[in-house]
């Protein structure tokens, strides 16, 4: 692929355009104003995060860490930490406005996490080799490289961005 290519639909590394099911039974329960749910196949953590509230990066990263290890796969953690904050950040710096996070486990025999960023300009994210000296320009490079699965899709008003990871490769 080419790294000036923008992503266009559901593309992204690994297998792409992976089936999304809406869960029968739904239980909710609220942790420090933050939504988690389980359902009889797939578990699911969404958290809102302000406009520019980078210092709310943070706390998404100990949500996320928190959730994992309580559904119990820890092993997810150091990737799924860093390439989520990859993806918080670029939404909160270059939309100006909030952004949703929405992370699900699958239920089933193949567990595989999935991290949603939702944010609310269309403008897709643009892979590209960044400078020697540059301070950032490698979060979709980590991405790309870490996940099993990635891409860009377009959302109401904005976008989400996503990735993949299998609890098995983790």
């Amino acid at each position: 692929m080419h790294p000036d290519r923008m992503f266009d639909g559901d593309e992204g590394g690994g297998r792409s355009g992976v089936m999304e099911r809406q869960p029968r039974e739904t239980t909710e329960q609220r942790h420090n104003g933050h939504r988690t749910r389980g359902t009889s196949g797939a578990r699911q953590l969404r958290h809102a995060l302000g406009q520019a509230d980078l210092s709310a990066i943070a706390d998404t990263r100990r949500l996320l860490r928190e959730q994992l290890r309580q559904w119990g796969v820890p092993a997810l953690v150091d990737i799924a930490e860093l390439l989520t904050s990859e993806l918080v950040t670029n939404a909160l710096q270059h939309t100006g406005e909030g952004a949703v996070l929405t992370a699900t486990l699958s239920g089933g025999p193949a567990h595989r996490l999935r991290v949603e960023v939702h944010d609310h300009t269309a403008r897709r994210p643009r892979l590209h080799p960044a400078g020697d000296d540059a301070t950032s320009g490698r979060g979709l490079l980590l991405v790309q490289a870490l996940a099993n699965s990635w891409g860009v899709r377009s959302q109401g008003t904005g976008k989400v961005v996503w990735f993949e990871l299998d609890v098995e490769t983790a």
